[in-house]
């Protein structure tokens, strides 16, 4: 059976050969020199061999020159990973996967990111953009940690907490006559030639639901619908975050009647537990962006 050798005991003969005798690393590890002393000695006995000179106690023996390169090997590796391992349970390291909606991402993450990285600096983030149907799905299946997102529905897979809520409006061309009012309704949108996108599922079940069903246009890709709206084909309704605010050729009105929000919420897996680093990015989102309406 192998001896088991002690951090601390080799910690004792490192520190004894670099202060030049036990009385100077008792000083430096404020011990007393008897205990060091009786240490050194327990460790000898493990191993069989005198790792000092009798008589000369600040002067390794042949085996302790062998010994002591080893000795500070294993204590290096011991402090690096007893540093790894407190960082990554503190959630100083690590890296994170987080998913958002496109509109999140381009609006919010970019000063969020930047904050948490200053307050985190050892944590390495990847940030997916995806639509909110897919970034459910990935935190689902275990692709990323955590998702910020619109649940459409609830889900047995995943955890979700509530943020903010991003008010629906009216995008059109700034010449329209619509650009002046500072709310609108559905029933001013009648006769209008509505462009969809994948947002608009968020008017079904509410008044305007006849406006979505009847729309000239479905558009899912959001520069082409800005481009569309930019040519004056048409009218759209969108979150105001997802609304492209240095536009210099649209503008955004509230839509009053009805009163539509996008819910936008952090989804975690339900079954499965979040890393420290993961964990840290979790309750950052919560102290950062839990707010009212947009």
């Amino acid at each position: 059976m192998l001896p088991e050798l002690k951090i601390q005991q080799l910690r004792y003969v490192i520190t004894v050969v670099e202060e030049g005798s036990f009385h100077g690393a008792s000083r430096r590890l404020h011990r007393t020199q008897p205990a060091i002393s009786m240490a050194v000695r327990e460790l000898e006995n493990r191993l069989g061999q005198n790792l000092f000179e009798r008589g000369a106690q600040n002067k390794l023996t042949p085996f302790g020159e062998y010994c002591l390169p080893r000795f500070r090997d294993l204590v290096g590796q011991h402090d690096r990973t007893a540093k790894d391992v407190v960082s990554q349970a503190g959630g100083q390291q690590g890296h994170i996967h987080i998913a958002t909606v496109p509109s999140v991402a381009s609006r919010i993450m970019p000063s969020f990111l930047a904050e948490f990285i200053e307050q985190f600096p050892g944590l390495n983030i990847s940030l997916h953009d995806e639509n909110a149907h897919y970034v459910c799905q990935m935190v689902a299946h275990g692709e990323v940690d955590l998702g910020i997102t619109s649940l459409w529905q609830n889900t047995d897979d995943l955890e979700y907490t509530h943020l903010f809520e991003d008010k629906v409006g009216v995008v059109c061309r700034k010449e329209h006559a619509f650009a002046a009012a500072t709310s609108l309704d559905w029933r001013s949108l009648q006769g209008e030639k509505l462009i969809r996108n994948g947002t608009s599922r968020l008017l079904m079940g509410t008044a305007a639901t006849e406006l979505v069903e009847n729309s000239a246009f479905y558009i899912s890709n959001m520069i082409s619908l800005i481009a569309m709206l930019e040519a004056g084909a048409g009218i759209t309704t969108l979150p105001r975050l997802a609304f492209p605010e240095h536009s210099t050729n649209l503008c955004f009105i509230p839509l009053s009647d009805p009163d539509v929000v996008r819910r936008i919420g952090l989804v975690q897996a339900a079954n499965r537990t979040l890393s420290p680093a993961a964990q840290a990015m979790h309750s950052f989102v919560l102290e950062k962006l839990q707010y009212d309406v947009v």
